[in-house]
């Protein structure tokens, strides 16, 4: 064999031990993620596992050393205790009735607004939408102070007068829990981002045809944007649904308790029943695991579409 040959046919040779080495490392580097996640998950799912595991386990058996993750013997009377003693039914079907009704205003209000700011062209347009997307930075600790005082005070509410003044506004209502919260400027961003993506030709061919805005909104745009709509509908049911503070500020009658302020009363002076607030708060958190796992596939394409727009 001529020098040439041999050393072309080493030229062949000697990459394969260099692939296989970067095979290797790349399955390596995958397995190190996977079980990187993996650890997170565990992380990040052991405290549903241990509210789920409390739920059902007795008082005695809560605090011993070391402690137990399954139960030796299962006590499912705190579900029935939480049902039962702390008027559950109505605290959740108040929080079902707030949640269902601030999601579906939160999304036709940013869907609208979204859509203004995306598609249509008006003075100031990109002045106004800085101004709301600047008011997310904002603390919403900052405004629960002006919001109350602005609830409370609403002329000719809640046997105020034209000023504002005599009566308690909206304070004790379901209005005071779902209007304030909806149209938040999240929402805007994130279906302005995806009707970003949605070319104005085919707009504009409605527009030939004779359609108007408020067609092109319902007809051609507000089906494309599913799956941000859901991706919206998933984080605002969320928030209302897991709303502790603003209804605690505002609601002082049990008629209109929500679910989170509701499993306060488990807790007493000196003592806190353990057993039937578990149970709650476990039931309180089915719903969230529901509506997730239905939305999941629009929830991510929904992310990964409205983070690639600019």
């Amino acid at each position: 064999m001529s020098t040439s040959a041999s050393q072309t046919v080493a030229g062949l040779v000697r990459p394969v031990p260099t692939r296989r080495r970067a095979s290797v490392r790349r399955l390596a580097q995958a397995l190190g993620l996977h079980l990187l996640a993996a650890v997170i998950a565990v992380v990040m799912i052991f405290p549903l596992v241990w509210m789920v595991s409390t739920s059902v386990k007795a008082s005695a058996e809560m605090f011993i050393f070391p402690p137990r993750l399954l139960p030796s013997r299962w006590v499912l009377e705190n579900y029935t205790r939480a049902w039962q003693g702390a008027r559950f039914s109505r605290y959740a079907a108040n929080t079902a009735a707030v949640t269902i009704a601030g999601t579906v205003l939160t999304l036709v209000i940013c869907a609208m607004a979204a859509y203004a700011f995306a598609k249509l062209e008006f003075r100031g347009r990109n002045v106004l939408f800085w101004i709301v997307l600047g008011s997310q930075m904002i603390p919403g600790i900052v405004m629960l102070i002006p919001q109350f005082l602005l609830v409370k005070s609403l002329p000719l509410a809640g046997g105020n007068d034209w000023l504002g003044r005599g009566g308690h506004g909206w304070l004790n209502s379901f209005a005071v829990l779902i209007i304030p919260h909806a149209g938040a400027a999240f929402g805007v961003f994130l279906l302005r981002q995806f009707f970003l993506s949605v070319p104005d030709e085919l707009l504009d061919a409605a527009r030939v045809d004779g359609a108007g805005d408020f067609r092109i909104f319902g007809t051609i745009v507000l089906p494309l944007a599913r799956p941000a709509l859901t991706t919206l509908a998933i984080f605002t049911f969320q928030g209302y649904w897991n709303d502790f503070l603003w209804p605690l500020v505002v609601i002082s009658d049990d008629r209109y308790r929500t679910l989170q302020v509701g499993l306060t009363v488990f807790r007493h002076r000196d003592t806190t029943d353990w057993g039937p607030m578990m149970a709650s708060a476990t039931i309180a958190t089915l719903p969230m695991v529901v509506v997730f796992l239905l939305g999941q596939r629009y929830f991510i394409k929904g992310i990964a579409v409205t983070g690639i727009q600019g």
